[in-house]
């Protein structure tokens, strides 16, 4: 049986470590090297580096933090933000990133998660979908999601289902899925639209936005729940509510596979 993935995420704006609620009301939460480091030591399986801001303010992503991010850890590194074109991926590639999460820019050119599947291979393609659940309407037989891009500021149109759908058939490698109604929130995540999408999809999904507890994570990850492959989780770690090791250990003991927390490595 496939282990669950447990990654901390770290976003980052103007070189700090932030989170806020629904994108917004950032609050300092350290130095992304100093933490990058500490979820390594604890077990992390992977972390994700996202510089938040750089897609909205039309930047390239802070490559001097991967560069430094990526010669501290031994784990799978996802960065991403601000990621609009193949020589963008390429940069991150060679400053450290294993894997390079792309939002708006495959929104709006879908060809070009083709392009970099081909150039990269699939397994470093991840597409980033933020999605807000829409307002009911009479005639409607189930919720309804929309993707929306530029840090959640512009809407889309396009219904999340099937744009994750439509991301998987050009050759991305994983979904990973936020909860914009949730983010931040700590209200656990967004179930329904996260089961959906995981089981329409054949690739990975990553759960993300609005853990507050362990429970939350069993339940992104719980086969009849949120079905999820993975689970990204933010102030839970950052604020010290609780521990790579208390998460997995947690999952383990209800009944979710993850591998072992490895003893802390010392940090030089």
């Amino acid at each position: 049986m496939l282990k669950r993935r447990i990654i901390p995420c770290l976003d980052v704006k103007d070189g700090r470590v932030v989170k806020g609620v629904h994108f917004a009301g950032l609050r300092d939460s350290g130095d992304p090297i100093e933490a990058a480091r500490a979820y390594d030591a604890q077990g992390a399986d992977e972390l994700c580096l996202l510089d938040i801001t750089a897609t909205a303010e039309g930047r390239d992503t802070f490559l001097e933090v991967v560069q430094r991010v990526a010669a501290q850890i031994f784990v799978p590194l996802t960065v991403g933000g601000g990621v609009r074109r193949e020589a963008d991926v390429r940069r991150l590639m060679l400053a450290g990133a294993d894997k390079v999460a792309i939002n708006s820019a495959a929104v709006q050119n879908p060809p070009l998660i083709r392009r970099l599947a081909d150039l990269y291979g699939s397994q470093a393609i991840v597409i980033s979908v933020d999605v807000r659940r829409m307002p009911a309407k009479t005639g409607d037989s189930g919720p309804l999601y929309e993707v929306v891009i530029h840090g959640g500021q512009r809407s889309t149109g396009l219904e999340a289902i099937r744009w994750c759908e439509q991301a998987a058939q050009l050759g991305a490698g994983e979904i990973l899925l936020t909860s914009m109604d949730r983010d931040g929130t700590r209200d656990g995540y967004d179930l329904w639209i996260t089961r959906e999408i995981s089981r329409r999809v054949s690739i990975p999904v990553i759960a993300s936005g609005g853990v507050g507890n362990l429970e939350h994570l069993r339940e992104g990850l719980a086969d009849d729940q949120g079905a999820a492959d993975a689970a990204l989780a933010a102030s839970i770690f950052h604020f010290g509510l609780f521990t790579i090791a208390q998460a997995k250990a947690y999952l383990a003991d209800h009944g979710v596979p993850v591998r072992p927390p490895e003893p802390p490595r010392a940090l030089s």
